[in-house]
């Protein structure tokens, strides 16, 4: 994943902060694997964070 956002040339912050947003997914989801998931758990999880379930810091 760093690879492929180096190579975007994004910013070294959304590299830092990519991998602890997807260990929040996997962990929202009971430790399934990404690949298992689709669009219904992701719009499980950004509603759960815009209802106040987690907040941005």
């Amino acid at each position: 994943m760093r690879d492929t956002i180096r190579f975007k040339h994004d910013s070294i912050r959304t590299e830092q902060a990519n991998p602890d947003w997807i260990r929040r997914f996997i962990l929202f989801h009971a430790k399934r694997h990404p690949a298992e998931m689709g669009a219904p758990e992701v719009e499980a999880f950004l509603t759960h964070l815009a209802t106040g379930g987690c907040y941005a810091r």
